[in-house]
């Protein structure tokens, strides 16, 4: 029988799910496929986290843990072992170059910004950049896809200059899962990493600001203005961030490196979920 506090986390859990089951039906995945993805984590997580003297929890362990069968706990867990879960992130050539044209010091000035950049040429350049950090791509079709997306303009002497730090994919679905992996995962280990009673006194920050007095014609003005200060905000976490990558790279035998992120959002609601009050 669930206790008071176990059917409040789980109705807070029923707000969480239903932008999940939104987005889920949205690209046509069904509740079979959910449930076994959520299984999946389920036992990944029981055998991971739970287990004895640094070894995984044992099947039988989790089958107890998580309700599941002993059979579907080793089946998941042969699956977890072959990696099919795994879910792999690669930077596009095009925020490549744009990251390091912030963060490498050749391309960058006295004051740490992006320099123009001569299409090509002897020294440094925007074809030297686009070889050193844009894979096998031509330089030319690189700079004809930044300028498609209105991350570089070309000045009439025919440098380049950055117009905007960051390129969004360009499909919905590889928006979605960049967000899923790079936003909503980080603030969610956030909180899970809060909760944690031995880990009280570790907490990480976790911020958030909220109001329900804005009228619904102040919204637009709203939006404007937070979505301008969150850019700063981020953009100078990213130089703090490239600051340290810089420093890193300059200590090629250094494999002490440590995931960190900072995540900032906007959102709005015209009405909130009938079970839950701000």
């Amino acid at each position: 029988m669930q206790d008071k506090t176990q059917r409040q986390i789980l109705a807070a859990f029923l707000v969480i799910l239903r932008p999940i089951a939104r987005i889920l039906l949205r690209f046509g995945i069904g509740f079979r496929e959910f449930s076994e993805i959520a299984k999946t984590a389920f036992v990944d997580v029981a055998s991971s986290d739970y287990g004895l003297r640094g070894r995984p929890t044992n099947i039988s362990r989790v089958a107890v843990m998580t309700g599941l069968t002993r059979k579907e706990v080793k089946r998941l867990r042969d699956k977890i072992d072959r990696g099919e879960e795994t879910v792999v992130i690669k930077a596009t050539p095009l925020s490549e170059v744009l990251h390091r044209w912030y963060s490498e010091t050749d391309y960058t000035d006295q004051h740490g910004k992006p320099k123009q950049l001569p299409f090509s040429g002897e020294g440094i350049s925007f074809s030297s950049l686009v070889r050193a950090f844009g894979g096998d791509i031509p330089p030319g079709a690189l700079r004809t896809e930044l300028k498609r997306v209105g991350a570089i303009c070309e000045r009439e002497d025919g440098t380049l200059e950055i117009a905007k730090r960051t390129v969004m994919p360009s499909g919905l679905d590889e928006r979605l899962v960049m967000a899923l992996v790079h936003s909503a995962y980080p603030l969610l280990s956030t909180l899970a990493h809060n909760m944690n009673p031995d880990r009280v006194s570790e907490s990480w920050p976790q911020l958030t600001a909220f109001t329900q007095s804005v009228r619904k014609s102040d919204m637009p003005r709203v939006r404007r203005i937070s979505s301008a200060r969150l850019g700063e905000v981020i953009e100078a976490f990213d130089d703090l961030f490239m600051a340290y990558e810089t420093l890193n790279e300059a200590e090629q035998k250094s494999d002490d490196k440590n995931l960190v992120a900072v995540g900032v959002f906007y959102f709005e609601a015209s009405e909130l979920p009938p079970d839950v009050s701000w």
